[in-house]
């Protein structure tokens, strides 16, 4: 059709910036915003051993970088993400097993929340996200998805048990829609409309083609905030799904409390009464035991 308006590309739009090349992933970053995107689209970005041990490396690599104040994390092609690699754990004489010692001690490091990732973190959810997909729809600070997009969850029909992800789903949504995906299997999918409703996700992109320059612009005003409050922030909310209200609330006054003299405490208020920008101070750099790596399982050596 003659005159017609075509979405402008990626390149365009200036969201394939700077950016460290793994084999199965990709990180870049484009302004305050690091991107953290699965990169096999002929597998449906299904997870294979190779890209779970990258996701330990890219995940801190994003958390430890001064320039980045939020992360995306999404998928290339027609899926986010649709869980472990079946094909390889069908074909490659070792199967399930090679994960055995990590799954019994907890000792996982391929989402943000396994890696005490400090920084707010976005799942961009494009196309389908099926199974083992939801590690990162639960362990996200903030969900949004394409209109297209098709939640599914195939472990029973496949012989496999609905555990970890799910588990983390229930905490966040109500439990009778995570109960029915886990017992319906492959057979049922929920959409991304549905989902918004339940509240797994708080937003629906349409047209799907945009969900990339909106997880952006969403990223750019999530950035614009204290580093160092949003820390805090995600530290007290997350401790609270792991404590009882009332320890909550005193591991949240802590949180709280350990701010005040920052810098960013007195600039904030100085920034509003003088109708101007805040300039706040970059993340400081914890070790491993600050970061929360040792809460979550056995820390690699």
């Amino acid at each position: 059709m003659g005159g017609a308006v075509t979405e402008p590309s990626a390149d365009e739009r200036g969201l394939r910036g700077r950016g460290t090349q793994h084999q199965f992933l990709k990180v870049e970053r484009h302004g305050p915003v690091g991107w953290l995107i699965n990169d096999r689209p002929d597998q449906l970005n299904a997870m294979n051993a190779g890209m779970r041990d990258e996701f330990a490396d890219a995940w801190l690599e994003l958390d430890q970088d001064p320039d980045v104040r939020v992360i995306v994390h999404t998928g290339e092609g027609r899926a986010f993400q649709t869980g472990v690699d079946v094909t390889e754990i069908a074909t490659d004489g070792v199967g399930m097993q090679r994960y055995r010692e990590s799954v019994e001690n907890f000792d996982l490091h391929f989402t943000a929340w396994h890696q005490g990732v400090r920084k707010p973190v976005i799942t961009a959810v494009n196309g389908i996200c099926a199974g083992g997909g939801f590690h990162w729809v639960a362990d996200a600070d903030i969900v949004i998805a394409a209109g297209d997009a098709q939640f599914f969850d195939p472990h029973v029909s496949i012989g496999q048990v609905v555990a970890i992800e799910a588990i983390g789903l229930i905490r966040k949504m109500p439990v009778e829609p995570v109960m029915r995906m886990a017992f319906v299997g492959r057979h049922e999918r929920m959409s991304a409309q549905r989902a918004h409703e339940l509240g797994m996700i708080s937003e629906v992109v349409d047209p799907p083609e945009r969900l990339r320059e909106r997880a952006q612009e969403l990223g750019e005003t999530v950035a614009r905030n204290s580093p160092a409050a949003m820390a805090a922030t995600k530290a007290a909310l997350w401790g609270a799904l792991e404590h009882g209200l009332t320890e909550a609330c005193h591991r949240g006054a802590q949180e709280l409390v350990g701010v005040w003299g920052h810098p960013d405490q007195e600039e904030g208020p100085a920034a509003f009464a003088e109708k101007r920008d805040p300039v706040w101070q970059p993340l400081e750099e914890r070790d491993a035991d600050e970061r929360g790596l040792r809460g979550r399982g056995t820390q690699k050596q």
